[in-house]
């Protein structure tokens, strides 16, 4: 466990003056899975990195996607071949990176009358599919009949369907994916801070030559000296590009994609479906530990992009749907556990709909050498990160350094010791629930801990054994915690539950449960007044309702 790394905001002075007091290569800016994905090639290839974040890292989309390394089945119906090529390879890479973190899903594709996808064209779009993906072994394809769909599937509408595709998928955390690569890059001499924001540019003769930056949590402003900036700022970058005065050409188009959560009862799907809905667009329904989650809706956005929400007809459409697709479920408001909502950084194109935009992503130099790269995947994040540094690796063989090639396919992210295989991790998950079922722990319990943690699972469970507490779950809960302080730099509840934990998406319940405790625990660690604790009291609660209610006050 020598990897693991101190990255906290109990040294958070420190960090501030390492990064007002250094000369470094490169800055980064935003901290969502495609910033930590460029610390991490850049900091690998030998570059002194610091990467800066405005909120929590992985606040904006990096914790808001349909959570699949996916290939992108539907670019092939946009004959976006080069783009489903790209990230049907990478899902195999980023698998072996983290095993713990991308889990092979099984997806059906329910073929339905008047459906989005025929029999003939879905079995050749497959076999595209696997063979641009380099798809192997049990992974490849399968077409099913309708008796034999119905069999992995019974939930699936009888009257209308006709078979099924049966293909392989992974399903993340997008989150905590984001935080293990930050994670990563600090092994190589990265420095990393959440809630510190950019203000502006330094310059030198007309190009950066540092930015300011104002630290969220003191107030205070300080500057990062630096040779490049690269701007990750996903649908901040046109916002950072005016700052810069560089705002021209190609500009964003955000589009609002939401999901919502059910209990498992409530929606018991055996496996992950990929399906039609009547205005011809396609969603996903996919089990996840005690719930099922079911996305995304597509829609254009102009309003305040730190405020993103579902509201009452983004649940009325998705529900529709889902009661659609499922005639045997019918699902109402009321069933609703949770939700998100986040904002897809896109490219605009003119004349193009929410749903016809290019998840291509494009990289943007200013004149004074301020580098944007927007647009993407989440399973592409890696080639994305090799794309831009690699511009910086061409501009300083100009002035005579060579850097090393991109590696990170070669990497494993913190979490994954020894896991050559998923075969590993479930072995992994067999042990630790050997070591804490004696305290009345379950198999849910076990599986939650490895696929957040890895072997890093290791800390929390000395941690656990040296507590005190009487109730398991809470003593538990406050080891995870001590662990995002010491090393994944949490700083308050809401990075805790949403971000590193997932809970209040996934395990809502035990939010409202844990609340209490880890409140008392936060103002240990931090040492904080009582208005403190119920001012994020407040916000947990405020956090619980937006995600969890949506009736017609909303709107």
């Amino acid at each position: 466990m020598s990897k693991n790394i101190k990255f906290s905001n109990l040294d958070r002075a420190k960090t501030v003056d390492k990064l007002a007091t250094s000369v470094f290569d490169l800055v980064v800016i935003g901290g969502g899975i495609t910033g930590g994905g460029i610390a991490l090639d850049a900091a690998s290839r030998g570059l002194k990195v610091a990467l800066v974040e405005k909120n929590d890292f992985a606040s904006g989309t990096s914790s808001k996607s349909t959570k699949l390394i996916h290939g992108g089945l539907r670019y092939l119906k946009q004959f976006d071949f080069w783009l489903v090529k790209e990230v049907g390879s990478e899902r195999a890479i980023v698998h072996k990176l983290a095993p713990h973190l991308v889990l092979p899903e099984k997806m059906l594709l329910p073929l339905i009358e008047n459906g989005s996808y025929g029999k003939w064209l879905t079995s050749i779009g497959l076999k595209v599919y696997d063979i641009l993906a380099q798809v192997t072994g049990d992974d490849k394809r399968k077409m099913l009949e309708k008796k034999e769909a119905l069999k992995l599937e019974p939930l699936l509408p009888k009257k209308i369907l006709k078979g099924a595709g049966y293909y392989a998928e992974y399903r993340t955390d997008d989150a905590r994916l984001t935080i293990e690569n930050i994670k990563t890059s600090l092994q190589f001499g990265a420095t990393a801070l959440n809630y510190a924001s950019v203000q502006d540019f330094q310059y030198t003769d007309e190009k950066i030559s540092g930015v300011s930056v104002m630290d969220e949590i003191s107030g205070e402003d300080f500057t990062i000296q630096t040779k490049y900036v690269i701007s990750a700022a996903g649908p901040w970058v046109d916002e950072l590009r005016s700052v810069n005065n560089s705002k021209k050409g190609k500009r964003l188009h955000l589009t609002k994609g939401v999901h919502l959560v059910f209990p498992k009862e409530k929606l018991p799907v055996k496996q992950s479906v990929y399906f039609d809905i009547p205005d011809g667009r396609m969603m996903f329904a996919i089990p996840r530990g005690k719930v099922t989650y079911v996305g995304t809706t597509d829609t254009n956005f102009n309003l305040d992009k730190d405020k993103v929400r579902t509201d009452l007809a983004d649940a009325i459409y998705l529900l529709s749907a889902v009661n659609n697709m499922f005639p045997k479920i019918n699902l109402e408001m009321e069933d609703i556990v949770s939700s998100w909502a986040g904002l897809r950084p896109l490219i605009h194109e003119e004349g193009k709909s929410a749903s016809e935009l290019s998840r291509k992503d494009e990289i943007f130099t200013s004149d004074t050498g301020l580098i944007s790269i927007a647009g993407g995947k989440l399973t592409g994040y890696r080639k994305m990160a090799e794309r831009v540094v690699d511009r910086i690796a061409k501009k300083l063989e100009e002035e005579g350094t060579t850097l090393k090639e991109c590696h990170t396919d070669e990497i494993y992210l913190c979490g994954n010791v020894d896991f050559k295989k998923f075969k590993h991790v479930k072995k992994y998950i067999a042990e630790v629930f050997e070591k804490i079922k004696a305290d009345g722990f379950t198999e849910y319990d076990a599986w939650f801990l490895v696929t957040n943690y890895g072997k890093q699972t290791e800390i929390i469970l000395e941690t656990y054994a040296s507590l005190k507490d009487t109730d398991k779950y809470e003593r538990m809960a406050k080891a995870e915690l001590r662990f995002g302080v010491d090393y994944e730099m949490v700083l308050n509840p809401m990075d805790f539950f949403i971000r590193r934990t997932g809970r209040l998406y996934f395990d809502i319940e035990g939010v409202r449960s844990l609340m209490k405790p880890i409140l008392d625990e936060f103002k240990k660690i931090y040492k904080v007044d009582d208005a403190q604790v119920l001012a994020w009291r407040d916000q947990l609660h405020q956090e619980l309702e937006e995600h969890s209610n949506f009736s017609m006050e909303r709107q």
